[in-house]
C-alpha cells in the first residue's frame, strides 16, 4: 500500500494539488490522479481519503494493491494529526504502508503526523476470537531528510502517552480494581525508571487519608494510593518540583447517591486523571524532563453496601480539613483532596496539577471536544492552554470564582463536598482549600472522558485525554518559567 498526499487548491480555481510522490506512481501506473480526485470530488481537506484498488502484478499477485489519496489541509499540526489517524484507520490490516504525507510536514509536522496514526490504530478488545481488525504493523516514511530520529523518538513517547492511558481506561472494573491498577504503577515504575510507593488500608488509615478511605469503605477491593517519583538526568538541588494527581475511582457507582443505570454504563472509565497521571510519567524520561516530576494517584471504588458513605457524614483529610458528605457521588474530590493536602504540606511543589473526569457540568458546558481547566497564576494558565492546543488536547479556562464559594459552606465542616451549581466551578473552588497559595490547575476532563465516535484521532470509548497535554508542558525546555 501506497498513501501520498493532497493538498487543497491553491485559491486560483483549480482542483486539488498531489504531493511528492504522485507523478512517478501515476507514471507507474498509467493512471490519472488528479482525473480520480475531480471525479470523488475530493478537495484535500485534513483526513478525506480517496482510494484506489490496484490489480497486482507478477504472476504470483505480489505488489502494489492500494493507493491511498489522504488530504492534508493547510499542513498544520493539527491537520497532519488529522491525516495520520485518517491513515491509519484506512491501512488497518495491511502488513505495511509506504507514505510521503510527512514529507509536506515541517518537524511539529511530522510528530503530530506520527502521535495521529498511533492513536487512530487504538483497539481494545477482550474477546476469545481474534480482533475484527488490526493496526499496520508498519508505516514507511519516504521523503524525509536525514536527522528526525529525535522527533520520531518525541512521536513516539506522546502517541505512547496516550495509547497507555487509553487503554488503562478502557480495562474493564473487574479487572481494574484499586489494587490493580497499584500493580499496574508498580510495572510502569519498573519500566520507566521511576520510585515507586503505595499506601494500602492500613497505612492509608495510620495516616489520616480519611477521603480516600470514606470514597472506598463500602468495596470488597480497598483504596489504594499510588506515588511516582521522576529526577531528570541534570538535576540539582535547585531543580523545581511538579506534583500532578490524578483521580483513580476505578468504578463509580454514585454510592448510596446512586447514578441512573445509563449514566454508570461508562463509569470504568472514571480513574482517567489517574490514568492520564500514570502515561505521563512514564514518558517523561524519554522526552527529557528538566524537572522533578512526582505523581499522586488516590484509588478506590465508589460502591454501595451496608458500609457505603452516607449523605451527612463527615470525613476529615490529611492535614485535619473536614469535608461534609452531602452526595456521595461528589467522590473524585474527596479523594483529590487528600492527595491535594499531603503534597502541598510535605512534597515542596513548585506547582500543583491535578486531572480529573470529575464534573458532568463541564460536559454541559463544553460537549465532547473540548477541556475544562481552572487555575489560580495567569502564566501557569497560559502553558496548560497553549500546551493542549499544540498537542491536539484543547483546554478552555473557567473561573475560580470566588462568588460560589457559600455554595461550598457546611454548618457541620469546613466544607459541603456537593455545592451544587454552577457545578464544575463549585468542586474547583472545593478543591482549592487543599492547595493554599501553591500555583495550581485543576484539568476537569469530564466532558473529554469519552468520544461518542471515531473522529480524527480519537476512537470510540475512554480518550485517555491529558495525557500530550501536560507532556507538551512538561517536557518544554523551562516548563515554570515566569510562574
Amino acid at each position: 500500500m501506497v498513501a501520498l498526499p493532497v493538498l487543497p487548491a491553491d485559491g486560483e480555481g483549480g482542483g486539488p494539488l498531489l504531493g511528492p510522490g504522485a507523478e512517478q506512481l501515476a507514471d507507474q501506473l498509467d493512471v490519472d490522479l488528479l482525473a480520480l480526485l475531480e471525479q470523488e470530488r475530493a478537495t484535500g481537506k485534513a483526513g478525506e481519503v480517496t482510494s484506489l484498488p490496484v490489480v497486482p502484478d507478477g504472476p504470483d499477485g505480489a505488489g502494489l494493491r492500494l493507493v491511498l489519496l489522504v488530504g492534508v489541509g493547510a499542513q498544520r499540526p493539527d491537520d497532519l494529526r488529522r491525516a495520520g489517524a485518517a491513515l491509519a484507520r484506512a491501512a488497518a490490516d495491511r502488513s505495511s504502508v509506504a507514505t510521503s504525507l510527512s514529507a509536506v510536514a515541517d518537524d511539529a509536522g511530522l510528530e503530530a503526523f506520527v502521535v495521529g496514526a498511533m492513536l487512530g490504530s487504538f483497539r481494545f478488545h477482550w474477546r476469545s476470537t481474534p480482533p475484527e481488525r488490526v493496526p499496520v504493523a508498519r508505516i514507511v516514511l519516504a521523503g524525509r531528510p536525514d536527522g528526525d530520529l529525535g522527533v520520531l523518538r518525541r512521536a513516539l513517547a506522546l502517541g505512547g502517552a496516550g495509547w497507555r492511558a487509553r487503554q488503562l481506561a478502557t480495562a474493564p472494573s473487574n479487572l481494574k480494581n484499586p489494587a490493580w491498577l497499584a500493580d499496574q504503577a508498580r510495572l510502569i515504575a519498573d519500566e520507566a525508571g521511576l520510585t515507586y510507593d503505595v499506601w494500602d488500608e492500613k497505612r492509608l488509615a495510620a495516616e489520616g487519608f480519611g477521603g480516600i478511605l470514606g470514597v472506598g469503605q463500602a468495596s470488597a477491593t480497598p483504596p489504594r494510593l499510588v506515588r511516582l517519583d521522576y529526577t531528570p538526568r541534570r538535576v540539582t538541588k535547585r531543580t523545581p518540583t511538579v506534583v500532578l494527581v490524578g483521580k483513580g475511582i476505578t468504578f463509580d457507582t454514585g454510592g448510596l447517591s446512586i447514578k441512573p443505570g445509563e449514566a454508570m454504563s461508562n463509569m470504568k472509565r472514571d480513574m482517567t486523571g489517574g490514568a492520564v497521571v500514570l502515561s505521563v510519567l512514564a514518558a517523561l524520561a524519554d522526552l527529557d524532563c528538566p524537572v522533578r516530576v512526582v505523581g499522586l494517584v488516590p484509588m478506590a471504588e465508589n460502591a454501595v453496601s451496608g458500609n457505603a458513605l452516607r449523605p451527612g457524614d463527615v470525613v476529615r483529610h490529611w492535614g485535619g480539613r473536614t469535608s461534609e458528605i452531602t452526595n456521595t457521588d461528589a467522590e473524585g474530590r474527596v479523594v483529590l483532596a487528600d492527595a491535594l493536602a499531603y503534597a502541598v504540606a510535605t512534597l515542596q511543589p513548585t506547582v500543583v496539577v491535578d486531572v480529573a473526569t470529575l464534573t458532568g457540568a463541564m460536559k454541559v458546558a463544553l460537549g465532547q471536544q473540548v477541556g475544562g481547566f481552572f487555575a489560580n497564576r495567569d502564566t501557569l494558565a497560559e502553558r496548560i492552554s497553549d500546551a493542549g492546543a499544540a498537542a491536539g488536547e484543547p483546554l478552555w479556562r473557567f473561573p475560580l470564582a470566588a462568588v460560589y464559594e457559600d455554595k461550598i459552606a457546611s454548618k457541620v465542616a469546613d466544607a459541603d463536598n456537593a455545592g451544587g451549581g454552577p457545578g464544575a466551578i463549585t468542586a474547583a473552588l472545593f478543591l482549592q482549600h487543599f492547595v493554599g497559595d501553591v500555583p495550581w490547575a485543576h484539568l476537569d476532563v469530564a466532558s473529554v472522558g469519552d468520544s461518542p465516535d471515531e473522529r480524527f484521532e480519537w476512537t470510540t470509548g475512554p480518550t485517555g485525554f491529558g495525557a500530550r497535554a501536560l507532556l507538551a508542558w512538561l517536557s518544554g525546555p523551562e516548563p515554570l518559567e515566569g510562574i
